[in-house]
């Protein structure tokens, strides 16, 4: 667990920034990259550190070696999600909500979908269970062709987690959502595409690239505060009751960001003819107006 002011040492992802993109890779290819409390723990230090970075424009999520996430690390065997016999019990400082201890890729899933930088997933190989849960708060998931999804906890006993009955149903559909949750069947990336859950199937070996290069067009194009802003009003306006809650928050978004020095800059260039320079920076000027989403358990 991290203290105060020290940073986590990684040992199951890795981070790295390069022009202003922030890589973090699942990095325990000899599992498939499976899923633990050691490394969620890590990915919820790694979206605190790309929030309070401002060189990191996007995030860019991915797996190492031949697959994305085969879902949660069961070699525990039949007490894996046994909280009162396996080790689960033993996690430290465990949190709890409603008397019970939250779902670990909840919170993992949250802080993702809190982040205040957009977030490109970049799936390979096997995206299982957990490992497809934390992709639905992500902002643009690309699929390899080797890509697999799953929602297989129907199989297993379980119900989804990870927030994913939020999710899953918002970003698919809810008959899309209940045929790949109540059959717990494996899919390829075709399906996925065409079902909704990725934007694009690409070639393995052009994945990184493309994902790369749609992260290059935010960080070269974009003001900080202006996508920052928009990712958590597009997600927090999915559960809206009507689109009058998006029009106060629009015209509230556009009074106070219409005079900001990002709005002057973004009209000047284009007048001018130039790449636009925006000096906004989300650590210091992201509009305090905006509520939090997804907000705080409590």
């Amino acid at each position: 667990m991290r203290r105060e002011g020290i940073p986590l040492e990684y040992q199951q992802i890795t981070y790295q920034v390069d022009e202003r993109i922030a890589t973090i890779t699942l990095n325990r290819p000899d599992r498939l990259n499976a899923f633990t409390d050691r490394m969620r723990r890590e990915l919820i230090d790694a979206f605190d550190r790309t929030d309070a970075d401002d060189d990191v424009r996007v995030v860019l999520l991915t797996g190492a070696g031949r697959g994305f996430c085969a879902g949660a690390d069961l070699s525990e065997g039949a007490d894996t999600f046994n909280y009162e016999t396996g080790s689960r019990k033993d996690i430290p400082d465990i949190d709890t909500i409603d008397g019970v201890p939250r779902d670990g890729g909840g919170t993992c899933a949250l802080r993702f979908a809190a982040s205040k930088k957009p977030v490109i997933a970049a799936v390979n190989g096997a995206a299982v269970g957990v490992g497809s849960t934390m992709l639905l708060p992500t902002d643009i998931r690309i699929a390899a062709t080797s890509a697999r999804f799953g929602f297989v906890f129907a199989r297993r006993g379980l119900v989804p987690e990870a927030g994913s009955t939020w999710f899953l149903p918002r970003l698919v559909g809810i008959s899309q959502a209940m045929e790949w949750v109540s059959t717990g069947r494996i899919f390829d990336a075709a399906e996925a595409k065409q079902g909704g859950l990725v934007s694009r199937v690409v070639e393995d070996a052009e994945l990184l690239s493309t994902a790369r290069g749609i992260a290059q067009e935010i960080v070269e194009n974009t003001s900080a505060i202006s996508v920052a802003a928009s990712r958590q009003m597009l997600w927090s306006m999915l559960g809206a009751d009507s689109p009058m809650e998006a029009h106060k928050l629009d015209s509230r978004a556009i009074y106070d960001l219409g005079k900001s020095p990002d709005a002057a800059e973004g009209v000047a260039s284009f007048l001018e003819k130039r790449p636009a320079r925006f000096p906004g920076k989300v650590s210091t000027d992201y509009p305090s107006f905006i509520p939090p989403w997804p907000g705080s358990p409590e």
